[in-house]
């Protein structure tokens, strides 16, 4: 068996820059070594080198052309970490903060996601340091035509299947399914969140957010307890955010807070969905513009909404935006569980005060599994040209959250660490990937 720790420190030599990505390899092999303690013979050192290794990166020039004729380059990323279980599988992501650590990061933690809904999907992650924020419609237009360009000849319906991101939603995956249309000559299944009109999934746009509240309603019914009149803190803005909220409504919550990478807004009234949906989808507005119309609602710039008295906190925005300091607030206030709607956006130090603290804990990998996991079912509507209602969706995507929770929780138990739903996240998924792995030989 390999020594856990010597592996680190060969992939902390090998990616000394890639924070993010290291951090990621970090919380996994903590729960790697509760195997060591109980089934050391599960921990295959083949399988360990190989898993941490991509096992392709590709990193491109995407030139474009602005508004005045100016021509831009931004950087382009795709890397396509496991395929044991299915094609690779993961989203894109336009942002500026896009680095090759953060896409490693996430296609490492989309292997053990992707594996967790059961369906046959690998781990793979990609975008590009582009902001979309502020470009026009045809400025985006050419900047996916440019990027698909390029990208085209790394994917397919049966090898690697990207998604939306942060900075890639309906917009985007239009333009860029067009492109990739015209290249290959091929109208497939090669992206998921598409538009209805072509190939898409009903609920894929709520899927994240609605999945985020089945996972977290399966923990608070297995505690004894449910969303009905808990408050509930929630992060973000955009469709997690948004469909998050929306579902924790529905099942008799009162969400009090919503944010941007400006500030929080708090809402002791409980937050008006329709006006943040105007806001941030219809006028791409900023947060801030919801206490115009709300009197009783404050806002706080360059805030966190971690300060504010909840029962539950969904996470929903971006990478460690919940740390120690956010924790300890949350825990003097009483919250009762932490899920994670967005990719680790809770730090190390935080989530063992939390736990520590007797807080529930659901790791993004699980909580968030939503999205891909109806990325998945589009994939099998695709395949079988046929389009579900939104009822068998959604009752597809509760069940596969429910089963996920389930998962957790018996692995955590059988390992000796009921309730902690990270370490029954992370030995569940690894060693379905392993068992894969093993299966196909050192490839």
């Amino acid at each position: 068996m390999t020594d856990l720790k010597e592996l680190y420190e060969v992939v902390k030599k090998r990616n000394a820059n890639d924070t993010e990505f290291l951090q990621a390899v970090e919380e996994v092999f903590e729960s790697l070594n509760v195997i060591a303690q109980v089934h050391p013979e599960k921990l295959d050192d083949d399988v360990l080198t190989r898993i941490v290794e991509p096992e392709r990166q590709i990193l491109f020039r995407v030139p474009w052309v602005d508004d005045n004729g100016k021509t831009q380059v931004n950087r382009g990323y795709r890397i396509e970490f496991n395929s044991a279980i299915g094609p690779y599988k993961g989203g894109l992501r336009f942002h500026p903060s896009v680095n090759v650590s953060i896409i490693k990061f996430l296609g490492f933690e989309q292997i053990f996601k992707n594996a967790l809904t059961t369906l046959p999907m690998g781990g793979g992650k990609g975008g590009s340091d582009f902001d979309p924020k502020g470009k026009s419609d045809g400025e985006v237009m050419r900047f996916c035509q440019s990027f698909m360009t390029e990208l085209a000849r790394h994917i397919g319906p049966n090898t690697d299947i990207p998604a939306g991101d942060i900075g890639v939603g309906g917009r985007e995956i239009g333009y860029l399914f067009g492109q990739y249309k015209r290249i290959r000559n091929e109208f497939s299944g090669v992206l998921t969140g598409k538009g209805l009109t072509y190939g898409g999934s009903l609920i894929r746009t709520e899927a994240t957010g609605y999945g985020l509240c089945y996972f977290t309603q399966a923990l608070l019914k297995d505690n004894g307890t449910s969303f009905e009149g808990k408050t509930v803190a929630i992060s973000g803005s955009g469709n997690v955010a948004i469909y998050a909220c929306e579902k924790a409504t529905q099942l008799g919550a009162k969400v009090v807070t919503m944010s941007d990478s400006n500030g929080f807004i708090y809402d002791p009234e409980g937050i008006d969905l329709a006006l943040v949906k105007d806001i941030k989808e219809v006028r791409r507005g900023r947060i801030k513009e919801y206490v115009e119309a709300k009197p009783n609602a404050t806002y706080t710039e360059g805030a966190r909404p971690w300060s504010i008295k909840c029962d539950i906190a969904l996470p929903c925005a971006t990478q460690n935006e919940l740390d120690l300091d956010d924790a300890k607030a949350l825990v003097a206030n009483g919250v009762f569980a932490v899920c994670e709607g967005a990719n680790m956006p809770t730090t190390p130090d935080a989530i063992h005060y939390l736990m520590n603290n007797g807080v529930f804990y659901a790791p993004g990998k699980a909580s968030n599994a939503g999205g891909v996991a109806c990325s998945g079912l589009e994939m099998s509507q695709n395949a079988q040209h046929l389009s579900w209602t939104a009822e068998e969706v959604d009752e597809k995507l509760e069940g596969i959250m429910v089963n996920i929770f389930n998962t957790c929780r018996d692995t955590a138990k059988e390992y000796g660490h009921e309730k902690e739903y990270v370490v029954g996240a992370n030995i569940a998924s690894f060693l379905k990937v392993a068992e894969a792995m093993k299966a196909q030989g050192t490839v």
